[in-house]
């Protein structure tokens, strides 16, 4: 299968699913749907909402009931990329390739337009659950998780524990805390999201979480030693920031070697957990081999 076709395939729809959420650039106020629209587009390959629209679809999901939750998770994602960037936490000049919200349109403006995606991403799949055709106890169900995965118990704990790690020597357990609570735990939720909502079984839903709390873990790792062997083009911001500011990584920690071995594992695991899937699995086994391999 042509991993690459199918991404860019998903990515279209996404695309074109958000272009008509977002208020045009004309909209007033026109400097908030500015900056929200110049952080959101053109993006990156959307792996967050691919992931829950091929487990939607692995579980026998059919239409296109997934699409508002899977852009209401690309806009939390957007969201903790503005916020990420801010001097006040990781002060990057560039994401994808270009210079990042707040160096274009202030600290002020960045900060709103984060908090508005986070917001206009549970009105979406709020509007969704009371209007769309989904069991209204399964999306209640999936909010209530999405809530948990990138608030108190996950994303924020993670970035509060990288923030207060960083210039400091920590062991291994403390890496993977912040690892699977910054990253893996939106990427898990997306694969839950479209499982649950496509109606899994349980024994389907252990697999699909097997398989996102892997590919969760090794999509950071494969971010540590990019950050150390990539370039600027694949990554869209010049290499080396993480050791600049001594934050703890994969490759810090264990070497670059060890690092790409335990991907490696990750990835053998996530495999391993689609097996109940059969061919149906093809898809999300390829995205967790392009996560495994990618730009390295």
């Amino acid at each position: 299968m042509d991993i690459d076709k199918y991404l860019t395939g998903k990515k279209r729809v996404i695309d074109a699913a958000l272009g008509k959420i977002i208020p045009k650039e004309t909209d007033f106020p026109q400097s908030l749907h500015r900056a929200i629209r110049y952080t959101l587009f053109p993006g990156g390959k959307r792996i967050r909402p691919i992931l829950a629209m091929a487990a939607y679809e692995v579980v026998g999901g059919k239409g296109n009931g997934i699409l508002p939750y899977a852009c209401g998770l690309e806009l939390i994602h957007t969201y903790s990329l503005i916020h990420d960037d801010l001097p006040a936490l990781d002060n990057d000049n560039y994401r994808r390739g270009k210079p990042t919200t707040h160096r274009v349109f202030g600290e002020a403006m960045a900060i709103l337009a984060g908090d508005a995606l986070l917001t206009e991403a549970f009105h979406l799949m709020g509007r969704e659950g009371l209007e769309g055709e989904a069991d209204p106890r399964a999306v209640i169900e999936v909010i209530g998780e999405i809530s948990r995965a990138v608030g108190l118990a996950g994303m924020i704990a993670g970035q509060v524990v990288d923030i207060e790690s960083e210039g400091k020597k920590v062991e291994l357990p403390i890496l993977e805390f912040i690892h699977t609570h910054k990253t893996g735990s939106l990427i898990l939720v997306s694969v839950r999201t479209g499982g649950r909502l496509g109606g899994a079984r349980d024994v389907e839903m252990e697999a699909l979480t097997r398989y996102g709390k892997a590919i969760g873990l090794a999509f950071q790792i494969t971010d540590d030693i990019l950050d150390v062997k990539g370039s600027r083009d694949s990554m869209g911001r010049p290499p080396g920031v993480d050791m600049a500011r001594d934050k703890i990584t994969y490759p810090a920690l264990l070497g670059v070697e060890e690092s790409k071995r335990r991907c490696d594992e990750l990835i053998g695991q996530a495999i391993a957990a689609l097996e109940l899937f059969g061919n149906r699995g093809k898809h999300l086994r390829e995205i967790a081999n392009y996560i495994g391999k990618r730009n390295f």
